[in-house]
């Protein structure tokens, strides 16, 4: 008996770093997944508010007087960080009451959505 346990010395020891091996490696990629995720999150929320401060945007342009293009329409007050414009251009060969309007969001100087639509002189 004795000459077992000789044998087995240092093993608990050697469990022990394999369990707390595999312990870290799991935290690793736990904190790996939820640092992805925090990621997306962001950047879902960047476009998300993007894409509705674009289509506040186009209506309020839509529901404003015509003028005729090229014009920069007057914006609406978007968040901190944030930016928009709304351009009013001719359309080539097509009638002078219509113009496409070009509505773009930026966030911190970088463009983050771009919306396309029309607006006609009634």
């Amino acid at each position: 008996m004795n000459a077992r346990l000789r044998s087995e010395r240092g093993f608990a020891l050697m469990e022990s770093l394999i369990a707390v091996a595999i312990l870290g490696m799991t935290l690793v990629v736990f904190i790996a997944g939820l640092s992805t995720g925090l990621l997306a999150t962001g950047q879902a929320d960047r476009l998300s508010t993007a894409h509705e401060l674009a289509r506040s945007q186009m209506e309020y342009t839509k529901n404003d007087t015509f003028n005729a293009a090229p014009y920069t329409y007057p914006t609406v007050t978007p968040p901190a960080t944030y930016a928009v414009t709304s351009t009013a251009s001719t359309i080539s060969g097509g009638d002078p009451n219509v113009e496409s309007i070009t509505v773009s969001v930026s966030k911190d100087g970088v463009a983050v959505f771009s919306l396309e639509g029309y607006k006609v002189n009634r």
